[in-house]
C-alpha cells in the first residue's frame, strides 16, 4: 500500500489541526486580493466619481447624504455615521431591509462566536470524536482524551499508541455530547430571538414609513380574474363602490396593446439608427461630457421661432444631398422585391427619417383605436384605507374571480405581461421551473467534480501521478484542494445569477419587484442545494443517485450522511467564507464588471444617447448578493458547535461586517435600485433562515446519534417540528404586516401628526412616528405617474445629436395626450417641420 493510501486510511477529519496549512494559504490569497481591491478603490474613488459616486451625482434622492471626503480613508467614518433614517430617506425600504439582515447577522454571530470560542472550543480541543471509518465502518464510536494527567487513575476501556509512541486512552461515551445538545437549543433560541426582534422592528418602521406617505401605488389595487360582463371601466367602478369599500378614483383595464408596443419598440430601434446616421454624417462630435449634460428644455417661444423660420431654415438637419459637412452622407442597403432578394443602397438619413415619419403616423392612429380588454385591471381608490380594505377582503364568492392584490409601482410594471393570458403566464412559469430543475441536475457534474478535488484520496483513485505530485508540494496541494474549489464555487455564485435573472424575466411576472424576489428564490435554491446539500451530503456526482435513493427510502440516512461528511468539509467551507468575505467582497466596491465592460461599450458607443447610457448608475440587484449571504448565515450555524465552529463564525462575522459597509456604500452612493418591493425580501430571508435552522438541527441530531448518544439525539428531534411550527406562526402573524399597511398606521393628509384611529380619541403619536417633513423616496419617484401603458401617452422622442436631446417635457411630440378609458387617444396635434426631421407638439400645452 502506498503512502497516500496509508495516509488516507489514518486520516482524521475531526482533527482541529487538519487543513490548517490550507487555511493559511487561503488567508494569504484572500488578503492579497482583498487589500489590493480595497486600496485600489480608495485610490480611484475620488478620481472616477462618475462611476463610484454615480448615484450621488445623478439622483435627487441622494442629495441629502453627506459628501464623502476625497482623502484615501476619510470616507469610511463619514459612511459609518450615515443613520438608518438617512438610508430610508435616500434608498428606501428595500435597502433598509437588506442592510438590516447584515446588522442582525453581525449581532447574532458576535454572541455565538463568544460562546463558540470560550465554551465550545476548549471542549472540542480536549474531547474529540473518532467516528467509525475504515473498510467496514463497524468500529464503535469513542471519545479520545490525549494524555490528560488527571485521569491516570481511571479505568480505561481501551488503550492505544499514538504515532509518537505516547499513550492514547479511549474513553467510553460520557456527557461530552450533552454540550452539543445544550448549545443546539441555545443557538436556535438566539436565532429565533434576533429574527423575531428584527422582524418586529422592520414591521414598525415599514408601517410608519408607508403609513406616512401618499403615493398612487398605495391607493391602487391590481384586480385580476375579471369576468367578461365586467370588463369595462364603468362597471368595475360601479361594482366596487356598491361594495362600500370606498370611492374609485380611476380604473385602467389592461388591454391587448401588443401591436402598439411593438410599434414603439420598432420606433426606438429606428430612432437609434437615425441618430447613428447623423453622427456619422456630422462627425463624432458627441462626447461623454456632452452626454452627461442635463436635458435641454426648449420654451414655446423657441418653437414659435422655429415655425416662423421653418421655410427660411428649411432642411436644417437634412437637405437632400447638399450639405455643409465634409463627411459624405451615410448609406444603407434596402432589400425589396420577390422574397426581398433585390437590394440597393439609399441615403440612410432620408430613409430612416421617412421610416420614422410613417411609423409616427401609424402610432398616432394606433393610439386612437380600441383594444380588446383582458381580465386584469388597475383600480385607484380615493384613499389608502379603502385600498387596504379592498386587498384584505374577499370581493367575490366565485373562486379565481375578482382577486384584489396590491399593485406594483407604475414604473415597475412589465406592461407586455399584463395582457398575456393567465394560462400563458402559468405555462411560462412552469416551463422555467422545470428547466431550472433540469439545470440543477446538470450542475451535479461540475459540483461533483469539485467535491472530488477536496480529497487527496479521490484524486489518488483517478490520477495517481497527480496525487503524488500534490503530496510532494504542500502549497500546491492547498491551492488545488482548497483554493481551486472555493474559487470555482465562488465564480459559479457570480455567473449563475445572470442566467437565473434571464429566466426570472421570462416567467411573465407583472412587475420587476416580483422578478427580483423570484431571482432571490432561484439563486438561493442553487446555492443551498448544489453548493451545500449536494456538495456535503452526496459528494461526487456519481454518488448522487444512490445516495438520494437511499435517503428517500429512509430520511434518517440523510442526517447520518450529513453528519459523516460535515467534519471533512469544515476546512473547505471555512475557506469558502474566507474567500467570499476577505478576498472577493472588496471587489464589489470596484464594480469590476462595470469597469471591465466600460471599454467594450465605449468602443461600440456612437451617439450621445449611447454615451449617456454609459454614465448611468449601475443597477443593484438583491438577487445577486442576498442568496450567498444567506448561505454564509446557514454555514455559520451548521458549524457553530463543531470543532471548526469558532473559525467559521469568525470569518462569517468578518463577511457580514465588510458586507454591511460595502453594500451600504453601493446602495447610497454608487448604484441604483429602481425596483419597488417595499421590503418584501425580509419574509423570504426569514423563511430561508428557518430552513437553515432545520438543517442545523437535523445535522446535530444525526451527528450525536452517529456517536451512539441516542438520548441526546432524540431530545434534539423536537426542535425540528418546533421550527416548522414557528415558520407557520411567522407566516400567519408577521407576514401580513410585511405585505399590507395596517389601517391604524395610516395618517390622514390634513393632519400628519395623528393616525386615523388616535385622531378620534385625541391621542398624539409618539415623536418618532410623526410624519417626516420631506417626502419619501417613493413619493419623489412616483410623482405624476399613472397606471397607464406608456405606449399610449409617452411623448415620441425626437432625434438626439451633438449632445443635445429633445425633452419629453416640451411640446415636441405627437400623441402625447392621456388616453380615454377605452384605450383610445384623442388628437389635437400640429406639426412643425425642420427639414426632414419632424418636431411635433400639442396645441396649447408645453408640459405633457
Amino acid at each position: 500500500m502506498n503512502a497516500i493510501a496509508e495516509k488516507c486510511r489514518k486520516v482524521d477529519p475531526t482533527d482541529p489541526t487538519q487543513g490548517q496549512s490550507d487555511t493559511i494559504v487561503q488567508l494569504v490569497i484572500a488578503l492579497a486580493l482583498g487589500l489590493s481591491a480595497f486600496i485600489g478603490f480608495c485610490f480611484l474613488r475620488p478620481r472616477w466619481k462618475g462611476l463610484y459616486a454615480a448615484r450621488k451625482q445623478q439622483r435627487d434622492s441622494a442629495d441629502s447624504l453627506p459628501v464623502l471626503p476625497d482623502t484615501l480613508f476619510g470616507w469610511i467614518p463619514v459612511l459609518y455615521k450615515v443613520t438608518e433614517q438617512q438610508v430610508l430617506a435616500s434608498a428606501g425600504l428595500d435597502a433598509f431591509v437588506f442592510l438590516s439582515f447584515f446588522k442582525m447577522s453581525i449581532k447574532l454571530f458576535s454572541v455565538m462566536f463568544f460562546f463558540a470560542l470560550v465554551v465550545m472550543a476548549p471542549i472540542n480541543k480536549r474531547f474529540r470524536y473518532l467516528p467509525p471509518w475504515g473498510d467496514g465502518g463497524d468500529q464503535e464510536p469513542t471519545i479520545a482524551w490525549y494524555n490528560h494527567p488527571q485521569l491516570t487513575n481511571m479505568s480505561w476501556s481501551n488503550e492505544a499508541d499514538n504515532d509518537d509512541g505516547s499513550k492514547k486512552f479511549i474513553l467510553p461515551e460520557i456527557s461530552y455530547l450533552w454540550a452539543y445538545f445544550v448549545f443546539t437549543y441555545v443557538f436556535t433560541a438566539l436565532s429565533l430571538y434576533f429574527m423575531t426582534n428584527y422582524t418586529r422592528r422592520i414591521i414598525r418602521i415599514r408601517q410608519d414609513y408607508l403609513g406616512s406617505q401618499t403615493t398612487i401605488t398605495d391607493r391602487t389595487i391590481k384586480l385580476s380574474g375579471i369576468p367578461p360582463e365586467l370588463q369595462s371601466e364603468e362597471k368595475i367602478k360601479e361594482l366596487l363602490e356598491k361594495l362600500e369599500i370606498g370611492k374609485v378614483e380611476n380604473v385602467t383595464i389592461c388591454r391587448d396593446w401588443k401591436k402598439l408596443d411593438d410599434m414603439m419598440d420598432k420606433r426606438a430601434s429606428i430612432l437609434r439608427r437615425l441618430e447613428e446616421a447623423w453622427t456619422v454624417h456630422l462627425g463624432n462630435q458627441a462626447s461623454v461630457a456632452n452626454a452627461q449634460s442635463r436635458v435641454i428644455r426648449r420654451s414655446s417661444e423657441d418653437y414659435e421661432e422655429d415655425e416662423s423660420n421653418a421655410h427660411e431654415s428649411g432642411n436644417l438637419l437634412g437637405q437632400s444631398h447638399v450639405t455643409p459637412y465634409e463627411q459624405p452622407r451615410p448609406t444603407t442597403k434596402v432589400w425589396y422585391g420577390f422574397l426581398n432578394l433585390t437590394s440597393k443602397k439609399v441615403d440612410a438619413i432620408d430613409y430612416y427619417e421617412e421610416q420614422l415619419r410613417k411609423l409616427d403616423d401609424k402610432i398616432i392612429e394606433a393610439r386612437k383605436q380600441q383594444y380588446k380588454p383582458t381580465r386584469l385591471a388597475f383600480v385607484t381608490m380615493d384613499s389608502i384605507p379603502a385600498c387596504q380594505m379592498a386587498v384584505q377582503a374577499l370581493l367575490d364568492p366565485s373562486p379565481m374571480q375578482l382577486l384584489a392584490k396590491l399593485a406594483p409601482a407604475p414604473s415597475d410594471i412589465v406592461w407586455p405581461n399584463t395582457y398575456q393570458p393567465r394560462s400563458s403566464r402559468m405555462i411560462r412559469s412552469w416551463t422555467v421551473s422545470i428547466f431550472i430543475f433540469v439545470l440543477t441536475l446538470v450542475w451535479l457534474a461540475p459540483v461533483g467534480g469539485l467535491a472530488g478535488l477536496l480529497n487527496l484520496c479521490s484524486i489518488q483513485q483517478v490520477w495517481p501521478e497527480f496525487a503524488k505530485l500534490l503530496e510532494r508540494h504542500e502549497i500546491t496541494k492547498a491551492l488545488v484542494q482548497t483554493g481551486l474549489p472555493t474559487l470555482v464555487v465562488s465564480l459559479l455564485n457570480v455567473a449563475v445569477p445572470f442566467l437565473y435573472d434571464y429566466l426570472a424575466n421570462m416567467q411573465g411576472s407583472i412587475s420587476q419587484g416580483d422578478v427580483e424576489l423570484s431571482l432571490i428564490s432561484k439563486n438561493f435554491f442553487f446555492t443551498f442545494f448544489n453548493v451545500f446539500l449536494v456538495f456535503t451530503a452526496f459528494g461526487a456526482a456519481g454518488k448522487f443517485w444512490p445516495a438520494l435513493q437511499e435517503s428517500l427510502k429512509d430520511t434518517t440516512k440523510l442526517a447520518y450522511r450529513l453528519a459523516e461528511s460535515i467534519d471533512a468539509l469544515a476546512i473547505f467551507y471555512t475557506n469558502f467564507i474566507l474567500l467570499q468575505g476577505v478576498g472577493l467582497m472588496p471587489f464589489r466596491l470596484l464594480e469590476f464588471g462595470s469597469v471591465a465592460l466600460y471599454p467594450i461599450m465605449l468602443i461600440g458607443a456612437k451617439t450621445p444617447r449611447d454615451y449617456a447610457e454609459l454614465v448611468q448608475p449601475p443597477i443593484f440587484k438583491y438577487g445577486f448578493y442576498l442568496p450567498t449571504a444567506i448561505l454564509v448565515y446557514i454555514l455559520c450555524f451548521v458549524y457553530s458547535i463543531l470543532p471548526a465552529g469558532y473559525m467559521v463564525l469568525f470569518f462569517g462575522l468578518i463577511y457580514f461586517v465588510l458586507g454591511y459597509f460595502i453594500y451600504k456604500y453601493q446602495l447610497l452612493y454608487a448604484m441604483d435600485h429602481p425596483q419597488h418591493a417595499t421590503g418584501g425580501a425580509w419574509p423570504m430571508i426569514c423563511h430561508r433562515i428557518l430552513v437553515g435552522l432545520g438543517v442545523f438541527q437535523l445535522l446535530m441530531a444525526g451527528y450525536i446519534a452517529l456517536h451512539k448518544s441516542f438520548v441526546a439525539a432524540t431530545l434534539i428531534v423536537p426542535l425540528i417540528p418546533l421550527t416548522i411550527w414557528y415558520s407557520y406562526f411567522y407566516a400567519r402573524t408577521f407576514e401580513p404586516l410585511m405585505k399590507f399597511i395596517a389601517l391604524r398606521s395610516i395618517r390622514r393628509e390634513n393632519n400628519a401628526d395623528f393616525n386615523i384611529v388616535d385622531e378620534d380619541i385625541g391621542a398624539e403619536r409618539p415623536a418618532e412616528h410623526i410624519r417626516r417633513e420631506s417626502t419619501t423616496v417613493d413619493e419623489s419617484r412616483e410623482k405624476g405617474q399613472k397606471f397607464v401603458n406608456p405606449s399610449l401617452f409617452v411623448p415620441l422622442e425626437k432625434i438626439w445629436i451633438n449632445g443635445q436631446k429633445g425633452s419629453n417635457d416640451d411640446s415636441t411630440n405627437r400623441g402625447a395626450q392621456s388616453p380615454d378609458p377605452l384605450g383610445r387617444q384623442a388628437s389635437t396635434e400640429s406639426s412643425v417641420s425642420l427639414g426632414d426631421t419632424h418636431i411635433w407638439r400639442e396645441n396649447g400645452d408645453n408640459n405633457v
